[in-house]
């Protein structure tokens, strides 16, 4: 067990405090954790999908209970909050930071997730799910390496929060697109039910995501994708009843058919969903730095080689913002 003193010293804020609460609800004994040894250890970050450049530092830093006894015992903890939500669909409470601003608290949350990796995949086996699903799914801690890279020129792990999903059974990759085990809100849920389908708030739906460094949206990609995830989650989630996919995102708002052809892989993917409602905050960021890993303010500096990258630059510098739209489709 370690001092309090790495928990007295996490920021106070409503985050912190709901993890905190949660992590007192386990009680007093919290699991020990494995890390992997060295050898090992470039096994999983290689199955992992883990970019060639983060792989010494990510072995080299690998904390301890005797160099790092701080750092260890919040990493106890954060896989104990997450390990208790395996198999959940809701999100889990946020995990706190490491304090500090050196290579271990950028590639900290490296750690929990490495050793949570044979916890997950001992639930998938337990649910028949088959293993290269499992390893392209628990990849996406690669990909995510490569974003934050490809956003902020250095090494970390900016995107952990996300990457819980993945790592507790809530999130698997079928192919070009990504699918969430998820319940419908208010509005969505109120919406289906309204044009004439058996589901509502609280029903159940599968929430589509669409990855970064994975190749073009093709509509046949995005087909397989879909039919993919007709089999595999009645199969392995017989369950749950998902009649329908809700995706929220940039790439529903309807301003981009004002720049893109009809025929464009993104206008394509959007027609496959009825709008339910578009956000009125600015979303500009977000689109900029899944396009270009920049944010909108550094749009003198950005590339006009695509049409995506010219519809973003000149919508904004016309005075528009990009919002992020949600739609459903039945599966």
């Amino acid at each position: 067990m370690t001092s309090p003193d790495i928990l007295d010293r996490l920021p106070d804020n409503d985050a912190n405090r709901t993890w905190l609460s949660h992590l007192a609800s386990l009680g007093a004994d919290i699991p020990p954790v494995c890390l992997p040894e060295p050898a090992r250890m470039l096994d999983d970050l290689l199955d992992l999908a883990v970019p060639h450049e983060d792989i010494d530092a990510i072995i080299a830093l690998a904390p301890s209970q005797d160099r790092n006894p701080d750092a260890w015992g919040l990493l106890e903890r954060i896989v104990a909050v997450i390990n208790s939500r395996m198999g959940e669909i809701d999100n889990a409470p946020t995990a706190p930071d490491l304090p500090g601003d050196d290579p271990l608290a950028r590639y900290f949350h490296v750690y929990p997730l490495l050793a949570l990796k044979p916890l997950v995949e001992d639930w998938h086996r337990q649910r028949g799910i088959p293993p290269d699903i499992s390893r392209r799914t628990l990849a996406d801690l690669g990909r995510n390496l490569a974003v934050h890279r490809k956003r902020f020129g250095t090494g970390g792990t900016s995107l952990h929060q996300w990457l819980q999903l993945h790592f507790r059974g809530a999130i698997y990759q079928l192919g070009r697109l990504q699918f969430q085990r998820w319940t419908l809100g208010e509005t969505s849920g109120n919406a289906i039910r309204d044009a004439g389908h058996p589901v509502g708030p609280g029903g159940f739906a599968l929430n589509v995501h669409i990855t970064d460094f994975s190749g073009p949206m093709r509509p046949d990609l995005c087909d397989a994708s879909f039919d993919r995830a007709r089999e595999f989650f009645p199969t392995h989630f017989p369950q749950e009843s998902f009649r329908v996919a809700m995706c929220h995102s940039w790439l529903l708002d309807p301003q981009l058919g004002d720049y893109l052809p009809e025929r464009s892989n993104i206008i394509q993917f959007q027609r496959r969903f009825t709008l339910v409602e578009r956000d009125q905050e600015s979303m500009n960021d977000v689109a900029f730095q899944f396009v270009f890993g920049r944010k909108a303010s550094e749009i003198d500096t950005l590339p006009r080689t695509s049409t995506v990258q010219r519809a973003l630059i000149d919508h904004v510098r016309n005075g528009g913002h990009w919002c992020g739209g949600s739609g459903w489709l039945v599966l």
